[in-house]
């Protein structure tokens, strides 16, 4: 199943890329890149990785250590792959955020565990991407859609789960506190919070795939 693009966005986003002052110069850019002008192609990457850590990376992995990562193998494959770039009107944001989502959804898939989400989903959304990479031209704009849509998701799904599983997703996942931390502001064994976070990110997983019809009920079960 695809994910169909929001009219109203689209229509904006593609509107502010035609109006984009920036991108002729990005083009050229981009040219000088794909003939081995390094210094182009690393200034682009300077440029939009901030943009690919915020809103792409860190929101889906849920990890700063893993974004991180993530970002230097973007940046890798950008480099490997660069070849095959072909410009579009709306400039080269969009090709690299597929990019960064499929790191990202490598990632997922090497760390099931305590992931925030599921590849399934990620890759969903990667095919809404690479549908039409013209439907997030403007690089402002699609980073604000990513973060409030990743934002949202997780926040609306953890404010359903106990509140008991959605701290000690906070404080491990989101927060990287170290294990025997986490226990402790818990008031648990090391062992008995790793059952808790296991069942947490159980419950988590339901409530982002059930969306906003998730029972409550349902959630809580098992969390005392």
């Amino acid at each position: 199943m695809r994910i169909a693009p929001r009219p109203g966005i689209v229509a904006l986003v593609t509107a502010a890329a035609a109006a984009r002052p920036d991108l002729e110069a990005e083009r050229l850019q981009c040219e000088r890149a794909a003939q081995g002008d390094r210094a182009a192609l690393g200034q682009l990457l300077r440029k939009y990785g901030p943009s690919l850590y915020r809103a792409v990376l860190l929101p889906r992995l849920g990890s700063d250590a893993a974004a991180q990562d993530a970002l230097a193998e973007t940046y890798a494959r950008v480099v490997e792959r660069f070849s095959q770039f072909q410009w579009q009107s709306c400039g080269i944001y969009p090709w690299l955020r597929v990019i960064a989502l499929r790191i990202a959804l490598d990632m997922l898939r090497a760390r099931r565990r305590e992931a925030l989400f599921e590849p399934e989903d990620l890759q969903r959304e990667i095919d809404a991407a690479e549908t039409d990479l013209t439907a997030r031209g403007e690089v402002e704009l699609c980073e604000k859609r990513d973060l409030a849509d990743a934002r949202a998701r997780v926040e609306d799904a953890l404010g359903r789960l106990n509140p008991r599983y959605a701290e000690a997703i906070r404080l491990r996942v989101l927060e990287e506190r170290p294990r025997d931390e986490v226990a402790l502001a818990l008031g648990v064994s090391v062992a008995t919070f790793d059952v808790v976070l296991h069942r947490a990110m159980t419950a988590l997983k339901k409530a982002l795939a059930a969306g906003v019809a998730a029972p409550r009920a349902e959630l809580k079960e098992g969390a005392r």
